[in-house]
């Protein structure tokens, strides 16, 4: 890491804690909000959590509101596509991104930042060229610099070009111009889906779009 990062690096952790303890406190009236209307619409877990990969490439558990139905009355047998599954107010929450709210406790521990690329599933890890890899070299965001050019209508190899672009670019006026992006994207709501799928399709995967019991 060059010694101009150091400083960027403790700076940008000092305001996540900051910014994430704060919305928290502020919006947790909201929080609950959604958290009973997904009760209410999917049921039970109102929380998504999934094994992510972060920093370094160790994996932590992301936290999500749930946006989809679970595969059945149990949650066990019959499957069905990410389409049927998602639900209208589903829909809503990942149109104007509410879903991603509970990653703030991600942010507030450690394992995300307000602004770096998506974490992604584990198993991609070996999927990686060396150079795709290094979007590890920093902490997982809650938005980034591909999520703003496009999220997940933009293919992989476009993605995790942007990716790594931004980790050798990274600054606070960086971070600070794509959360103003953020704002415009969110209010534009699109690109939450890629093309012909509910979610987003797989990194070289054989399915035309995530794998079943997973939300992007």
């Amino acid at each position: 890491m060059r010694r101009s990062h150091i400083g960027y690096e403790a700076a940008k952790r000092a305001i996540d804690v900051a910014f994430a303890a704060v919305l928290l406190a502020l919006l947790a009236p909201v929080l609950i909000a959604i958290a009973a209307a997904v009760l209410v619409t999917m049921g039970w877990p109102v929380i998504f959590a999934q094994e992510r990969t972060g920093l370094g490439g160790k994996t932590f558990t992301l936290y999500k509101f749930r946006t989809m139905r679970p595969t059945d009355a149990r949650g066990t047998a019959a499957v069905a596509s990410d389409a049927e599954r998602l639900t209208r107010f589903g829909r809503f929450l990942r149109k104007t991104s509410l879903d991603e709210l509970p990653e703030l406790w991600n942010i507030l521990k450690g394992d995300m930042s307000f602004v770096g690329p998506r974490p992604l599933l584990p198993e991609y890890m070996s999927r990686y060229t060396p150079q795709q890899a290094r979007r590890h070299e920093v902490r997982p965001g809650l938005t980034g610099w591909a999520q703003v050019h496009g999220r997940n209508a933009v293919p992989w190899p476009e993605r995790f070009a942007m990716d790594v672009w931004y980790v050798d670019n990274r600054s606070l006026a960086l971070d600070a111009k794509i959360v103003l992006m953020t704002a415009a994207a969110v209010l534009r709501g699109g690109g939450v889906s890629a093309d012909g799928c509910a979610t987003m399709t797989p990194f070289e995967g054989e399915a035309p779009c995530e794998p079943e019991g997973t939300e992007c």
